[in-house]
């Protein structure tokens, strides 16, 4: 079996250089690779494009990549909670492109499964439409999107083993699933790194063929983006 085992988050992301494109897991603040983040930041590379849900808050998440001005382009769903991406994106500063978010979902898996592209009725008759080819199913219009092309991708999860296999643990299972193996690249960065063969294998949920290089993080906030508490 390969061991697929690195020993720091700098060995993991070798390889990552100016003008790639990457894509991040995580819903929120839920489920992000945030030392593989925070690595890039000290990497310095720039002009990235990043394929992501959001884009963090300004001190968190791929806001850390946006203050030092390292993202040339996100492509996201939902991007309401970061004033920094909303300052660099009105200024133009930021290029933007927004779509919804099953079709933004359905882009990783297509890529994860070597679909080139497909019809989805999300987004006719909108903004989203421009420019894209679409026809007709059911007497309902589709548009074609085309699944995403990335050089990394870098997904977080509860526990792996030297193998690549991955299980991820509650909310944390939203957008890494779809994503590991949606690139050339696959990096999983794990809270627990344990040996082949220890996970249950019905428990398994993304298999190790999927990723490339796997490693565990040092350190996890686990932030909550917004609290909201009932009042006594």
């Amino acid at each position: 079996m390969i061991n697929k085992k690195v020993n720091s988050v700098q060995e993991a992301l070798q390889g990552i250089q100016d003008g790639m494109t990457l894509m991040l897991g995580g819903f929120g603040l839920c489920g992000i690779p945030e030392n593989a983040i925070s690595e890039l930041v000290k990497k310095e590379v720039s002009n990235l494009t990043c394929i992501s849900n959001n884009a963090g808050v300004d001190d968190f998440g791929l806001g850390l990549l946006l203050q030092k001005k390292q993202i040339k382009k996100m492509i996201s769903s939902y991007v309401g909670e970061n004033a920094e991406f909303e300052r660099q994106m009105l200024s133009g500063e930021l290029d933007v492109e927004l779509i919804p978010q099953g079709t933004l979902a359905e882009r990783c898996r297509a890529a994860q499964a070597g679909i080139p592209a497909f019809f989805t009725p999300a987004g006719f008759g909108t903004e989203v439409a421009e420019g894209k080819e679409y026809r007709e199913f059911n007497g309902k219009m589709h548009l074609l999107e085309h699944a995403f092309k990335a050089d990394f991708s870098i997904v977080k999860a509860w526990k792996g083993d030297t193998a690549g296999n991955l299980i991820f643990k509650g909310t944390a299972r939203n957008f890494n699933p779809c994503m590991a193996g949606s690139a050339k690249i696959t990096i999983a960065e794990v809270e627990e790194l344990v040996e082949a063969g220890t996970l249950d294998p019905n428990q398994i949920h993304i298999p190790g063929i999927f990723v490339q290089r796997i490693f565990q993080g040092e350190k996890f906030e686990k932030r909550i983006e917004q609290r909201t508490v009932r009042q006594r």
